[in-house]
């Protein structure tokens, strides 16, 4: 059986679907780091090539702008490669996720997709990016509580968030089915509110850096203010999901986020402070919030992995703001910012 902690990465042959977006990219900068040759797929329909930029001409990066459910294109993906990370999703922020069903539901064609493939071609190990999506929405209702989900609270009765919840999960339970009864090599990690550099507009937090960097006011705040989230910095999801697949045979789902507990409408003041931006906060109850309390609870990861965040939200979301107003170009935030709300 491959062991990636014992024998390290360089020299293997990786495949990272998903691979220019901003979980993606980031993933293959680290793999790359790590001596590895990555294979990156990607059809760019969210993910950007400027992503990878940095890799321009070296040799151990593959870029392969591709559909990975059209015909035959996963097989050609996973042919080779030692260890599989899979990341390409149909998926975007709270707006996309609770206004667009069909689009995450052909998530399901396309995990159950790579997964085939994965196991027809003897890959050595396949990790999958799963969400806190998965955890039962009658958990997450009561703000009042200081709830931490653990992950054996994804059992029966289920009830996922939304399409892309359920595709989710289904694809874990996918890949445990395929441990058991083929010995696949696999882990799944469960991602909770991910942000940091390369981060889109679509997701709460960078949502409200851009209202501060476009100068709105009123700034606009999505619910009541009072949902409560454990955002998790792109390194520390990165290192988590390297060390599940050098720790992970058995398809285990393991939560990877902090176990801060963040109010929305606290980020929307840490925002407005940090940027000097001087506006009035504006609450929309009436927008899309999803759950109102859902913050992972991490020891898990820690036990089995010998893993914890090192980025506390503050520190975070200051590197993700100096990222993002050194990056940016008001024009054309401006031009596609409102419809990046509720699209991918």
């Amino acid at each position: 059986m491959l062991n990636l902690e014992r024998e390290g990465w360089g020299g293997r042959k990786v495949l990272v679907t998903g691979g220019a977006s901003f979980i993606g990219s980031h993933l293959v900068d680290s793999l790359l780091e790590r001596g590895a040759s990555v294979r990156a797929v990607d059809n760019l329909t969210s993910g950007r090539i400027e992503n990878l930029k940095q890799h321009q001409g070296n040799p151990r990066l593959e870029f392969v702008e591709a559909d990975l459910r059209e015909p035959g294109v996963a097989r050609q993906a996973v042919e080779g490669r030692d260890v599989v990370f899979h990341l390409a999703a149909d998926h975007g922020g709270r707006g996309y996720v609770d206004l667009h069903q069909a689009g995450p539901a052909s998530n399901l064609c396309l995990d159950g997709l790579i997964f085939s493939e994965a196991l027809r071609a003897r890959v050595g190990k396949t990790v999958f990016a799963s969400s806190g999506c998965v955890y039962p929405n009658y958990l997450q209702t009561d703000t009042s509580k200081e709830l931490y989900l653990t992950e054996d609270l994804v059992r029966p009765p289920y009830d996922a968030d939304n399409m892309y919840g359920w595709a989710k999960l289904m694809a874990e339970l996918t890949l445990a089915a395929y441990h058991r009864e083929h010995g696949m090599a696999a882990a799944s990690c469960r991602y909770f509110t991910v942000y940091g550099p390369r981060g889109v507009e679509n997701h709460a937090v960078i949502a409200m850096i851009a209202r501060a960097f476009l100068g709105k006011n009123p700034f606009d705040v999505w619910g009541d203010g009072t949902q409560i989230r454990n955002w998790t910095y792109i390194d520390d999801i990165v290192s988590g999901t390297i060390r599940a697949a050098e720790k992970i045979d058995d398809a285990a789902a393991v939560n990877l986020g902090t176990m801060e507990r963040v109010r929305v409408l606290d980020a929307a003041r840490m925002v407005l402070e940090y940027t000097g931006h001087k506006a009035e906060i504006r609450l929309l109850p009436n927008m899309p919030t999803g759950p109102r309390n859902r913050v992972a609870d991490n020891r898990l990861a820690k036990r089995l992995l010998d893993w914890e965040p090192k980025t506390p939200f503050a520190e975070g979301l200051r590197r993700t703001i100096d990222w993002y107003y050194g990056e940016k170009k008001k024009e054309e935030v401006t031009e596609m910012f409102e419809q990046k709300l509720t699209e991918r």
